[in-house]
């Protein structure tokens, strides 16, 4: 094995190993992610086993960022996996929408009639991607290097946007346009539009509406991200994004709030307020990357011979 191999390997043990603290095993995650290669899907899709479905939803959102064909199949198989949790179905829904390979349409349009609307609704959004993909040029007009659901709208009228964006009777693709081209305008205003979104019936459209906060880091959509966190009925796959988002922004009302959810009876926004207090940790101190867990191997282990 190669030494970029075995250091491969070294993170992946990290990843699947359910002694360690979720924190380590995040960004062991993501600096797989950013590694790539066929060794780095092949650690990342053994993680599907594992009991938390926040890790398990992450993985598959790794996978789709990754865009690497390898990982199609793993996907399919999670989709099609009904004793998976929705939002780990959804996510690998998704991921395939991101891969964009056209071969997977008939799985995606199957599963676009899925009993469960979080899944259904991903993969029909994610038929639009691909079929939208094939008949356009990819414009990659956002600044967050993110492999979005839905290409932005080319409005550029807020208020315009806005209407789309809320307007319940249009298609959900068009809908992700509005709030992605909301999102690449980043002012306050297009915040506040986007915050609207939360109110909106789907929640798979909420818990979009809290990634896109996340990415932004806009001071401006703490109080609505700390409302939906608090609604105690509220879907828990949008509290849990929505709970990343603060640990994004990293501001002190973000701490409070995060650590008084630390220990929700739902395990999914428990698990992501303990990595969004590690994502906070890390926006507040001189740290280069989140993604750090090579770094961190090289400096512990490099020196004892453990890695080459």
């Amino acid at each position: 094995m190669t030494m970029d191999g075995k250091a491969v390997e070294a993170i992946g043990r990290i990843l699947v190993d359910v002694s360690r603290p979720l924190k380590e095993r995040f960004r062991a995650l993501f600096t797989l992610r950013n590694l790539g290669g066929p060794l780095a899907v092949e650690w990342i899709s053994r993680g599907f086993g594992d009991e938390s479905a926040l890790l398990k939803h992450e993985l598959a959102y790794c996978l789709g960022q990754m865009q690497d064909q390898r990982a199609i199949p793993i996907l399919i198989r999670v989709l099609q996996n009904r004793s998976q949790e929705p939002m780990v179905r959804h996510e690998a829904g998704e991921a395939l929408g991101a891969i964009g390979n056209p071969e997977v349409l008939e799985t995606l349009r199957y599963y676009s009639h899925d009993p469960v609307i979080e899944v259904a609704e991903t993969c029909q959004l994610a038929v639009k991607r691909i079929e939208w993909l094939r008949d356009n040029k990819d414009q990659n007009e956002s600044q967050y290097c993110s492999i979005d659901p839905a290409p932005p709208a080319l409005e550029k009228d807020i208020k315009k946007l806005r209407e789309t964006l809320l307007d319940e009777s249009l298609p959900l693709f068009d809908r992700y346009r509005a709030m992605f081209a909301l999102r690449n305008i980043g002012s306050q205003e297009a915040v506040l539009a986007l915050g609207d979104g939360l109110q909106c019936g789907s929640a798979l459209f909420r818990h979009e509406i809290g990634y896109v906060f996340g990415q932004m880091q806009h001071d401006a959509s703490i109080p609505q991200l700390i409302t939906a966190l608090k609604k105690m009925d509220e879907n828990p796959m949008v509290r849990h994004e929505c709970a990343e988002a603060l640990g994004s922004i990293a501001k002190e009302p973000c701490l409070e709030v995060l650590k008084e959810y630390l220990h929700d009876g739902e395990r999914v926004v428990k698990e992501s307020c303990e990595v969004a207090l590690d994502m906070l940790e890390y926006e507040n101190s001189p740290e280069f990357q989140y993604a750090d867990t090579l770094i961190k191997l090289q400096k512990t282990e490099l020196g004892n011979g453990t890695l080459p």
